[in-house]
């Protein structure tokens, strides 16, 4: 308690807004701290070098009317989604038992986040979101996000295309297919490209950064017009060269695209190599 006692607890201390409030007592400021980094999200910022960037962050996370709150109805579309994606890859586990699919079991939730980050984007202007990611929950972002429709999924499950007069030489691996569609909400339309990738992973980062820029071009360098959206697993983000790489040209003039969000799915194991075997930090975002 830092030498705090009990009747400490209730004196009003002068903070200058540091919290949202110009003064408070012990007691608030650690429920109010709780609140924000001892809750079920938290946030990293205080490596940034940016001091208006960091007081930004700081002023919409802290304080007593920070929390994150939901409506009713949103949370509703929320466990919409998810039992969507869940009822997914329950179905997939066992209509094609011991098939390669790489479900999203656990990380259900990044479907119900994506969504947002469409529905958000569009209302504060995006016209297109670029997606890159591996294997794992692919088939689900393509069925419950890019709306792909389940018969062709299925279908390729059972060896044929979902569109054969698409297909060009030899065939290749449903997770490996990408797709684009456009998704409207609240009359705001945002155009969804979900980039092609090889089983290489991470391979596909500098594919979706540039495609993502390009398209900018398009929309006068306008960097709020386009968003380059990246899903990672734990163990390659942290273990793959190239993500470094990515972020070493993120602020260079000929590459920047104004920022790329990050999903990283951590179902804690590369493989067959546990977390404590794989890295050397606490977390997999630690490049």
């Amino acid at each position: 308690s830092y030498g705090f006692e009990e009747a400490d607890m209730d004196r009003p201390i002068f903070i200058d807004y540091v919290l949202g409030m110009e003064t408070a007592t012990m007691r608030q400021i650690i429920e109010v701290v709780e609140k924000t980094y001892c809750d079920t999200i938290g946030v990293e910022f205080m490596h940034i070098a940016d001091p208006e960037e960091k007081a930004w962050i700081q002023e919409r996370i802290e304080g007593p009317d920070k929390e994150v709150s939901f409506t009713l109805e949103g949370k509703k579309a929320i466990l919409t989604k998810l039992i969507e994606a869940d009822a997914f890859e329950t179905f997939l586990a066992k209509k094609y038992t011991g098939t390669k699919r790489f479900g999203l079991d656990g990380g259900e939730s990044l479907i119900a986040a994506l969504e947002q980050i469409i529905k958000r984007g569009g209302a504060l202007g995006v016209k297109e979101i670029v997606i890159g990611m591996p294997h794992r929950g692919r088939l689900n972002v393509l069925a419950s996000i890019m709306g792909k429709p389940y018969q062709a999924i299925f279908n390729e499950f059972q060896g044929g295309s979902a569109a054969p007069e698409d297909v060009q030489g030899s065939g290749d691996v449903k997770y490996h297919l990408g797709t684009s569609a456009d998704r409207e909400f609240d009359g705001n339309v945002v155009h969804l490209s979900l980039t092609a990738n090889p089983s290489h992973l991470e391979a596909v980062d500098p594919v979706v950064l540039g495609k993502a820029r390009a398209k900018q071009e398009f929309y006068d360098n306008d960097r709020t017009s386009v968003i380059p959206l990246l899903m990672h697993g734990d163990a390659a983000f942290a273990g793959q060269g190239i993500v470094a790489e990515c972020f070493g040209l993120s602020g260079l003039k000929g590459h920047r695209t104004g920022g790329t969000i990050h999903f990283i799915v951590n179902n804690q194991i590369g493989f067959t190599t546990a977390p404590h075997n794989s890295r050397s930090s606490p977390y997999p975002s630690d490049v």
